[in-house]
């Protein structure tokens, strides 16, 4: 079996979630400041990003981030780009810890318009895709958000994500479609109508024999999304945490029964820089346990 052939097999069939590990530019100093490291700790970009890239390594060489538990993780940009004990971060997660790795491609959001932010323009797509192809890279994520119940915008998003989803596809990789719903719209449940009519509507005019994910935010009626879930081009569909606590995310993931975790700040909660090696992984193991339990419930 080829590597891409057990990563979908791994994806597709495999008990456990997958890591959001993609903080970009605008929400690093965030993630940075929950994990202990504070502005004044680093100077410029360039330190700022090694701390972030130093919390990823230790999330990723810790001893419960395997494919046990972990099916896959998503990286940002630089972290595709950097190494973790000399080796690619993309190949030492399949090779090392049996993790399947995707990498974020959006550029960030547009400003709100029709309840919706779309994506910002992605000019240098092809060569992206490209370089994440050569570098191990299984599939991508792209994030776009929806705030109010919009027909309008919200079938404008929709359309966005699968136009890029062809010339993901069609690179060689597998999207994962990511249209979330805030959730503290006000109209969150009527969002969630209007996006899976939308969702069903473009996955049956897709190519049968390309492959999605969806990346949704999870759903004010349980199991929802679960039809979703059988068709044909749908490889898994995975739930964003969306700003829930952690325990409040699992509860609600545990109701979802073919949902399956793809959280970021909920793997990361309660870890900090200052813990000792075994702190830090004890820490990091109960979260992963608790997201995993609720992933197979």
């Amino acid at each position: 079996m080829s590597t891409t052939d057990a990563q979908r097999t791994q994806m597709k069939d495999g008990q456990g979630f997958v890591a959001a590990l993609d903080q970009s530019g605008g929400s690093t100093p965030k993630a940075l400041s929950l994990y202990g490291v504070e502005p004044s700790d680093y100077s410029g970009d360039a330190e700022m990003f090694q701390a972030m890239h130093d919390m990823r390594a230790r999330i990723i060489l810790a001893d419960d981030f395997t494919s046990d538990k972990v099916l896959g993780a998503i990286l940002f940009e630089r972290t595709m780009d950097e190494t973790i004990n000399g080796k690619p971060v993309a190949t030492l997660l399949w090779e090392d810890r049996g993790v399947v790795p995707f990498l974020k491609i959006d550029k960030g959001l547009e400003d709100e318009v029709n309840g919706v932010q779309m994506l910002k323009p992605m000019p240098e797509l092809d060569s992206l895709l490209a370089r994440a192809k050569t570098a191990g890279i299984f599939g991508t994520k792209e994030r776009s958000v929806i705030h109010s119940a919009d027909a309008t915008g919200i079938t404008a998003v929709v359309a966005q994500q699968f136009e890029v989803a062809k010339t993901v596809c069609a690179a060689g990789l597998v999207p994962i479609i990511e249209p979330e719903v805030n959730i503290h719209s006000d109209s969150k449940a009527d969002c969630e109508v209007i996006l899976k009519a939308e969702l069903e509507k473009q996955l049956a005019a897709f190519p049968a024999d390309d492959m999605v994910m969806l990346k949704l935010t999870i759903p004010e009626n349980a199991g929802h999304y679960d039809s979703l879930a059988d068709l044909p081009n749908v490889l898994r569909v995975v739930a964003l945490s969306g700003g829930y606590s952690t325990d409040d995310a699992c509860d609600r993931l545990g109701q979802n029964k073919k949902m399956i975790a793809s959280f970021s700040r909920a793997l990361t909660e309660g870890l900090n820089v200052k813990m000792s090696d075994a702190e830090f992984d004890a820490a990091l193991g109960a979260n992963i346990d608790k997201i995993y339990k609720a992933s197979v419930a």
